[in-house]
């Protein structure tokens, strides 16, 4: 933040060292963040570089950490559920650059980085220097929060029927309900009864974003991924296998009523389509996870 007398920058300490990954704001913006986890601290420091010959007179600079909830559904909602503050410097003059080290300590961090269709959740720190007669100088900062976990132990087969009475009738399975986000969708589809003329057949991977809860809650559904299993009309007893691998896709893992605001859940969409274009389909959901970053 450049001044008639001065600039004001933020550093994070150990970014060399620390992983960084591409995130998207609501928009579509791509921009790169560094990555921390729910437990680490957050240490860095604020610069103030003067121009020359110049003293900069200020009420006080302040640096603040925010974990923040925007949801942009029919009307801006913005919710914090991370506000700390910390006084740098009291009010006074700045007569020399200087570097003022700061440091959030033992801030639990529960919930991951998150951007959908209408929800986004994200980490902050910003430092203000307060001014008496200029407009105070800001800068903020952003960085990301990713929570490995680890694996479920109950993790069951998958089993669901599609009928439709002497004409339909199928069976499929996926190897389990719960997967990390690079692992693999193994199943089949079995045909036990096929007196309609299918196209073809795809899986879906379906976002469910859920705003809100209980009676006022609201869906808004997101296709993510889509995998054609089969193309051309099947016959009674066929079995056709399904491998869908997750890792070529941008999949977040499962949040529940985070922070009371929203919740993400994923689903497997199998679709099949007849030669008149009507469509059968059966969800059912799965469980994503985070396994390494």
């Amino acid at each position: 933040m450049f001044g008639a007398k001065g600039e004001i920058s933020l550093e994070l300490e150990g970014l060399e060292q620390r992983k960084k990954l591409p995130f998207k704001d609501i928009s579509g913006k791509e921009n790169i963040l560094p990555v921390f986890s729910k437990d680490e601290d957050i240490v860095g420091k604020v610069n103030v570089v003067l121009k020359k010959g110049k003293k900069l007179e200020h009420q006080g600079i302040k640096i603040e950490l925010y974990g923040r909830i925007d949801i942009t559904y029919e009307k801006n909602q913005t919710s914090d559920f991370i506000s700390l503050s910390r006084e740098l410097e009291p009010p006074g003059a700045i007569t020399q650059n200087i570097s003022i080290p700061f440091s959030f300590n033992k801030v639990e961090k529960s919930y991951e980085t998150y951007t959908g269709r209408y929800c986004k959740l994200r980490y902050f720190i910003k430092v203000t220097m307060a001014r008496k007669v200029s407009s105070n100088m800001v800068k903020e900062i952003e960085f990301a929060v990713l929570n490995c976990q680890t694996e479920v132990e109950e993790n069951s087969a998958i089993k669901m029927e599609v009928g439709i009475e002497e004409c339909l009738h199928i069976e499929f399975e996926y190897n389990r309900q719960k997967y990390h986000l690079k692992d693999c969708i193994v199943g089949k589809v079995y045909f036990l009864l096929v007196r309609i003329r299918i196209k073809y057949m795809e899986l879906a991977i379906i976002r469910r974003e859920t705003i809100g809860a209980g009676a006022q809650a609201t869906n808004e559904n997101e296709t993510i991924a889509k995998y054609e299993v089969m193309d051309g009309a099947p016959v009674r007893g066929e079995n056709i296998p399904i491998r869908m691998f997750l890792g070529a896709f941008e999949l977040t893992p499962t949040y529940y009523n985070v922070n009371n605001k929203f919740s993400v859940r994923h689903f497997l969409n199998l679709v099949l389509v007849d030669e008149e274009d009507r469509r059968y389909f059966k969800q059912q959901e799965i469980i994503l996870w985070r396994k390494e970053l």
